[in-house]
């Protein structure tokens, strides 16, 4: 689920794994398994479950550190994927060829680069961090919401490109209109009756200008200010100016404490209460992302604020707006609404509101707009037309208005789009890469050109393996002899706990003979009979009776086959890290069985993430996803959830076909201590409580047959109820402790709390047994 190296971005790759879930469970063909991984992409009109296949070699670490030469990590994720594939097919040491002949096996450096070649033509690389080539894979519910969005969307930008088609017709119409006379048009100060709808004080401080003041300032807040209009006279245009003021924060204009203001709303209306249309606003400053026409736009989660990035933000500002049509001498209220959210006492300080008669006067400009305007049409750079496009369209309400439509739209596509879960995949080039030998294994060195090719020791007569399509058939071709094999042997080994060659990732010179050559050759040929069924090979193998045999030791045993290797008994094996913590859930009667999905984060100890280089994010799942199987528990590669690497899981840098088994005391601390496997024991207590019958006895019982499906004997019988009485006789004495033994399966009742307590103690006791986490 992550890129690798220190930096070890996320990736989505649960796509992948659901793929190789359903191929395990639809029992696929193990030929036609490989196939798909390996060259899906080149299938005849791939599907997309084809494609999400082919995320197996996709699996490769990726470097997103800066300064990073990025060929050199292209070329170790494609030495990672010969390796990987002579590993898991092959059952070669093929990596031992990559900077020289191997040392053992006849494979030359020349058909290390012959296979390497097979994968130089694929499209990811590392400049794209490792996230590239993918694809997207939305639900049929996403698919529709995305498909009408679009269409939406598409309408939405044919309706922007008619307005601004139109505004470019009339553009000399509205320079004209805009008053770049010598003489700036007289404005006249309104004068007028200014209230604050939510408490404040609007002081007059003189020439039109008003003060807010406040013992306390109001989250939000409108300002109201009536005039009137004398006969004769018309007003085609409001200009409001914001001020600074000693009594505001770093003097205003604003209450924010940087001195800012959200202006969400501006409205005028008549006499009668008729609201009046705007046709455009203009400001000599609009903030990123709080343009003036945000004020004009009905929206209250937009408006005009005046942040700079370089400068100072606490000077004077100015915003025009223009009416629709030119209104008639009159009274008039103009409001000035603050309620723009998450914004809370960004209001304007200090202003001064004006009227006149004339269109949008020239002052309302800032410098650059005045200084194009002064340019001869014909003379105008690309660039200085551009910018009058832009502010012409920025003063037009109805293109404002279908601008904020396609914003949201797209902004709702890409919401929608960020949760399409996405899986990385192969991709093969039009055109094939050059390959070289590259000398002592060095990117930088080249030698002889090769072409693509299989090792020479498995030449056929056959035709040439230039693709990863053909290699990949080629592995699964009657004419291949060890992929069969390296399969069943890994099954048995996965059966067995060891293989019948005990060295499944090396079938050459130096691995060991198979135990039973002939057994060996019998399952690879009855594999390949069965049309390569995995379930088929499994059930061949349970149902035999070496697999059914007790791994119950004997003495002559012992003596005359210390290491099983005839299997005269079956082996004990100790879980994998993973089927522990799911043999703790199914015990605690909480896995969640659900199949498929993204990763989850079960919890996991604090601290995790100290000293790693970025800081991880694991949010504790609440409800079903907390008791998942761990198969789908989110891995880290620089720090995978603790439980799994103290248990040998392998760290997912590259491939694993064999896991180690230690036996260390951080084992067993985790197994009783580890907050994850307490909670399971608290919610075995808890099953046994429900489900067993009265009494210790029974239950204990009870508890043996669910976590370990067998009777307790007598003296374990005993040393259990003894336990039991003495937790009991502790925790009745200790509330807390009780409390945090019992966890949150009880109420407050203290003899139904020391109980709940003293039975996950027991628990605790049998999920901590060898026998527990021990396949007999």
């Amino acid at each position: 689920d992550s890129n690798g190296f220190t930096i070890d971005g996320p990736r989505d790759m649960w796509k992948y794994r659901d793929w190789v879930i359903s191929s395990m469970n639809e029992d696929m063909p193990f030929d036609q398994f490989t196939v798909e991984q390996l060259a899906g992409d080149m299938l005849e009109n791939p599907t997309v479950d084809q494609r999400v296949a082919t995320g197996f070699h996709r699996n490769t670490l990726a470097n997103e550190e800066g300064g990073t030469d990025d060929e050199q990590f292209r070329n170790e994720a494609l030495v990672d994927r010969v390796n990987t594939t002579g590993t898991v097919w092959l059952g070669l040491t093929i990596g031992c060829s990559q900077c020289h002949d191997h040392k053992y096996d006849p494979i030359s450096q020349r058909d290390y680069y012959r296979l390497f070649a097979i994968f130089n033509n694929t499209a990811d690389n590392n400049d794209a961090r490792g996230q590239a080539p993918k694809i997207s894979l939305p639900s049929a519910e996403q698919s529709a919401r995305q498909a009408a969005l679009q269409a939406q969307l598409k309408i939405g930008k044919q309706l922007q490109s008619e307005l601004e088609k139109e505004l470019k017709g009339k553009q000399s119409e509205w320079i004209e209109s805009l008053g770049m006379v010598v003489t700036p048009p007289a404005w006249t100060v309104t004068n007028g009756n200014a209230v604050s709808t939510d408490g404040q004080t609007l002081e007059a401080i003189g020439e039109g200008a008003f003060v807010v003041r406040a013992e306390t300032r109001p989250k939000h807040d409108t300002y109201q200010i009536t005039f009137e209009i004398p006969e004769g006279q018309k007003i085609s245009a409001i200009r409001l100016e914001t001020l600074t003021h000693d009594s505001l924060p770093g003097k205003g204009p604003g209450t924010a404490g940087n001195g800012n203001f959200v202006l969400s709303g501006v409205r005028l209306k008549d006499a009668n209460g008729k609201q009046l249309g705007w046709s455009r606003a203009e400001a000599d400053h609009s903030q990123k992302g709080y343009d003036v026409s945000g004020a004009i736009d009905d929206d209250v989660k937009t408006g005009w604020a005046i942040n700079v990035e370089k400068g100072s933000m606490n000077v004077p500002r100015t915003a025009v707006f223009v009416l629709s049509e030119p209104a008639s001498a009159g009274k008039f209220t103009f409001e000035m609404e603050h309620r723009c959210p998450p914004n809370s006492q960004y209001l304007i300080g200090s202003f001064r509101v004006s009227y006149t008669a004339n269109a949008v006067p020239v002052d309302s400009l800032d410098d650059e707009l005045k200084s194009i305007l002064a340019i001869a049409e014909g003379e105008r750079s690309d660039k200085q037309r551009a910018k009058l496009d832009e502010f012409q369209r920025k003063g037009d309400a109805a293109w404002v208005k279908q601008d904020k439509a396609v914003r949201e739209l797209q902004g709702a596509l890409d919401t929608l789009n960020r949760s399409i879960p996405t899986s990385l995949v192969m991709e093969e080039l039009p055109e094939p890469r050059e390959t070289f030998i590259q000398i002592r294994g060095d990117f930088l060195s080249h030698g002889a050109r090769v072409t693509p090719g299989i090792p020479a020791v498995f030449e056929t007569d056959e035709a040439d393996h230039k693709t990863r399509l053909d290699f990949a058939r080629w592995l699964v071709s009657d004419n291949q002899p060890l992929t069969a094999r390296v399969t069943v042997n890994r099954v048995w080994q996965r059966l067995f706990g060891r293989g019948l060659v005990e060295t499944d990732n090396d079938f050459g010179l130096q691995g060991t003979p198979p135990s039973h050559p002939e057994l060996l050759d019998w399952l690879s040929s009855e594999f390949m009979r069965q049309q390569w069924s995995l379930k088929e090979l499994k059930r061949t193998i349970v149902l035999s009776s070496v697999y059914r045999q007790s791994s119950q030791s004997r003495k002559d045993l012992e003596t005359a086959d210390p290491r099983n290797l005839l299997l005269g008994r079956q082996n004990r094996v100790r879980l994998d890290a993973e089927i522990i913590r799911d043999a703790a859930l199914t015990s605690s009667g909480r896995l969640t069985s659900v199949l498929y999905g993204p990763p989850v984060h079960p919890p996991q100890p604090e601290g995790i993430y100290v000293l790693t280089q970025n800081k991880k994010n694991w949010p504790d799942e609440k409800g079903p996803n907390r008791y998942r199987r761990s198969l789908y528990t989110y891995f880290w590669r620089s720090s995978p959830h603790p439980m799994f690497p103290t248990f040998d899981a392998p760290d997912a840098t590259t491939t694993c076909t064999r896991r180690n088994r230690s036996n260390t005391p951080l084992q067993a601390l985790t197994l009783a201590n580890d907050r994850g496997f307490v909670e399971l024991a608290q919610g075995f207590a808890h099953r046994v409580l429900t489900n067993a019958s009265e009494g210790d006895a029974d239950r204990i019982r009870y508890a043996f047959d669910v976590a370990l499906c067998r009777e307790p004997s007598d003296a374990e019988l005993q040393r259990l109820q003894e336990m039991l009485s003495t937790a009991r006789a502790y925790f009745e004495t200790n509330d807390e402790v009780a409390r945090e033994a019992a966890g949150n399966q009880v109420g407050s009742a203290p003899d139904e709390l020391a109980e709940t307590a003293a039975w996950s103690s027991v628990c605790r006791v049998l999920l901590n047994l060898d026998e527990f986490y021990t396949r007999e």
